[in-house]
This record gives C-alpha cells, structure tokens and sequence, in this order.
C-alpha cells in the first residue's frame, strides 16, 4: 500500500510531460505557420524556438532525474526485499533448531527422571522406617513436580507448531485431577502457600464424561503454575463444578483462585497475549517469567469450546476460570425431582452475562427454581432491555465488555421505572474480593453471588427478593 501513492504520483508525472510535449509542437506548428504568413521576421522566430528549446531542456532533466531516482528506489527495494527473505528464513532454521534442541533436551531430562522415579517406587517397597518414608515420599513429589514442569514445555511447544487435535476418551475427571493437584499442592507448600481443592458434583449417581483429559490437566497445570509463581503469601483455591447437567451434557466450570499481585484493569485486556507491554517487563524481571503459557491455554480452552475468562485486582489476587460442555458417558437413571421449583408464579429475570457458557449455567439453576431468563451479553444491552421489558429482578454480572456491571447498575437505577419497581440487582462475580463487594454496594448492588454459584445461596436471594416483589 505504501508504494501506492507513488505509483499514482508517476502516472501524473507522465501526463504532465505528455502535456508539455503537446503544447510544445502545438506551439512549433504556429509559429511555423506565422512565419510563412510573413507574421514574424526570422529574429523572433529564432529566439522563441531558443526559449522553447531551454525549457525543454529543463522539463526533460527534471524527469529524467525523477526517473533515475524511481530506479534507484525500486532497485534499493528490490535488495531490501531479499535481505528480508533471507533473514525470515535464517529466522525459520534459527526456529527449527530450537525446536530440535528444546526436544532434544526434553528428552535427556525425562529419560533419567523416569529412572529416579522408578528407583524410589523400589525403594517405597523395601523396609523403611517413618523418617525414611517421608524422605522417599518428599523426593517423590519433587521428582513428579520436575516431570511436570518438563511435560508442560514440551505440551506448550507443541501447541504453538501443531494444528490442535483434540483426543476424546471417556475420562474420570475427578480421578485424574485428584492426582494432579496433590503435585501441585506440593509445589504450593514448597513456597508456603495454602493449597485447597475441591469438587462440586451432583449426588444423584456417578458417571463418566468424553474429554480430552490430557488438554484439561495442560490449562490447569499453566494457570496453577502462574498462581503459585504470582503469589507470595496466601492460598491457592481450586474448585471444580460438576453440578449442572443438562439432558445428556455435562457443564464443568474449573476455577483457580489466587491471593498474589494480581494486575490492573488495562492489563487484564492483553493478559493472553503474551504479557505485552511495560507490566510485562516487570513480571518477567519480579517473576523469571511472564505467563506465556496463558496465550496456549485460551488457545486450547477456546479449541475444547469453552471461553477462559480473568477477574483480577492489583495487589489482591486473580481469579480464571472456564467451562466446558462434555458428553456423559454412562447412562445414569434420572431421579424424579421431589422438589417443588421455589418461585411459585411467573418470575422474569434479566441475566447480563457475557460468557456462553455460564449463561447456560445460570439458566439452568434458575429456570429449576421456576424463573424465566432473558439475556444480555452486556451492560449497554441490559438497561435497554430493562427500558423496554419488565423484570422482577436482575442478576449482573460485575466484569463485561463495552459496559460492566457497575456502571450498567447506575444507569439502571436512573430510570423512571427503576424508581416506581425498586427492581433487585444482583452482583455476580468470580472474584469477590473485598473491593469488588464494596464497590457493589456503593453502586447499588442489592447483594452479591460469587461464582461458582452456591445452589442455597441462590434460593436464599429468591426467597428474599421475592417475597419483597410480592
């Protein structure tokens, strides 16, 4: 695009001696004719074709000195050109070799890690007495801790040269994860971190889901890994939701939750690029790293179907997490609900929410309990849908794009008919720092649920609000 105007800038420069030249024989024709009119004597003729003559001269100079210039330039491009061709590909090998060697190093650490590994599983079944049991065990989990760190590189690597597959197998969750994070709860002592998890599950029966567990523990061991580097006092929180299941789909919402630096509402928007920016060059120097595997797992999380999110407050802490729609795999006899749903007559709720995934989730619960939910995936679309339609009350989530929750809450308590409804707004968040609950308040958030979204918790506001609606 940038050689475009200098195209159009020759075109013109052509027209312009074309037009010169024109003129010039037009102006040799007349004079011509004048003179064998007998109009002009010879003396005039002679210095009118000399002036023509030197301007002539200086035009085709000009033009000529353009046009060698236009030459050097695309000559100087062209070299350019191939100086850059030739420095992508001595770039690509530089890259390939890196590869090879970053490969090539995988291997010789695993290979006699492997070895270490096997040797102390021995040596767990030999005699032992209690301090040696524990030093074996300690060795163990740092051994395990080691593969780990050497499994994610390679995974990362070959996220970021391959075209993603994803390889479905019906899948223990709960199982696999359990032995994951006890490594990683490891990895958080060694720092004096609190580590917890837990499972939140449905308790009508067990089954299984078709996952690719493999990617699943990939994201994970990332996004843990950066919240153990990115907090220096604490505890790390990790909690998986298996408690919605629509028809034969299963909805598992995985949270990790930290207590570290956190960052700044303007760097939370480049957060999976790469860390860009001078925030960046601050974590790597604090931190020996800048999150890079972050950009692999929104590439994986978004590949599986699902959308990482991150809620995040300097100097408090940062919360990601993601859901993801998985197929159950056994058949599990469904169990008649002996439940009444709680809101007995006709309940409209406005649900602003800008993730896919957890709009699914909260319509669930919701519409369980008898409301019916109507949706914006903003703050904007929610107080005009509030304008337009009528709502007994309003679950907003805090952090959305164009609008967010607090700035839409405002807006919505301006309205004539917020002042005659006194619609409830809900805060929804997953991140409930103190600040946030604070800010709610100070905004006109009515009450506030964090995420994942405690059942009791929910009925309890139902219950609340709608006994004042009615």
């Amino acid at each position: 695009m940038k050689g475009f105007p200098k195209c159009i800038k020759r075109i013109k420069m052509k027209k312009q001696l074309s037009f010169f030249i024109f003129i010039s024989i037009a102006a040799i024709l007349l004079l011509g004719y004048f003179y064998l009119e007998k109009k002009i004597y010879d003396q005039s003729a002679a210095v009118f074709l000399f002036v023509l003559a030197i301007m002539q001269v200086f035009v085709l100079q000009y033009f000529l000195k353009n046009q060698l210039k236009n030459v050097v330039i695309e000559k100087n491009l062209r070299i350019r050109v191939k100086e850059l061709k030739e420095s992508l590909d001595y770039a690509d090998e530089i890259a390939n070799q890196k590869s090879i060697y970053l490969a090539n190093m995988i291997y010789e650490v695993r290979t006699p890690l492997n070895t270490v590994l096997g040797m102390l599983n021995m040596l767990r079944q030999t005699e032992l007495n209690s301090d040696q049991t524990a030093q074996v065990e300690i060795a163990e989990y740092s051994s395990k801790h080691l593969l780990q760190l050497v499994n994610m590189v390679s995974s990362n690597q070959e996220v970021s040269e391959k075209d993603l597959e994803l390889n479905l197998q019906t899948t223990d969750l709960k199982t696999d994860l359990s032995q994951l994070f006890k490594i990683l709860e490891y990895q958080a002592w060694e720092k004096g971190l609190e580590f917890e998890y837990k499972f939140i599950s449905e308790e009508k029966g067990k089954f299984l889901v078709l996952a690719d567990s493999k990617r699943i523990q990939q994201v994970l061991v990332n996004l843990i890994n950066n919240a153990i580097k990115f907090t220096n006092a604490g505890k790390i929180s990790v909690i998986v939701d298996q408690s919605v299941g629509i028809d034969n789909d299963q909805i598992i919402t995985f949270y990790i939750k930290d207590t570290g630096i956190g960052m700044k509402e303007e760097d939370v928007k480049h957060v999976f690029n790469n860390f860009d920016g001078v925030y960046a060059n601050k974590i790597k120097k604090d931190y020996r790293g800048g999150g890079m595997g972050l950009s692999i797992s929104h590439k994986l999380v978004d590949f599986m179907g699902g959308e990482l999110k991150l809620e995040s407050k300097e100097n408090e802490g940062s919360t990601y997490y993601f859901s993801l729609q998985l197929k159950k795999t056994l058949n599990v006899k469904k169990v008649e609900e002996t439940s009444k749903p709680l809101l007995a007559t006709k309940f409209n709720v406005l649900i602003a929410e800008d993730n896919r995934m957890n709009q699914k989730v909260i319509k669930f619960l919701l519409e369980k309990q008898g409301a019916d939910c109507t949706f914006a995936k903003n703050g904007l679309e929610a107080v005009e849908l509030y304008k337009i339609l009528d709502f007994d009350m309003i679950f907003m989530d805090i952090y959305m794009p164009d609008m967010d929750g607090y700035q839409a809450t405002k807006l919505i308590k301006e309205t004539d008919k917020y002042y005659i409804n006194k619609t409830p707004i809900i805060g929804v968040s997953a991140s409930a720092f103190e600040r946030d609950i604070e800010k709610a308040k100070l905004a006109g958030i009515d009450d506030f649920l964090p995420k994942p979204i405690d059942v009791l918790k929910l009925k309890d506001l139902l219950e609340k609000f709608a006994s004042i609606h009615y």
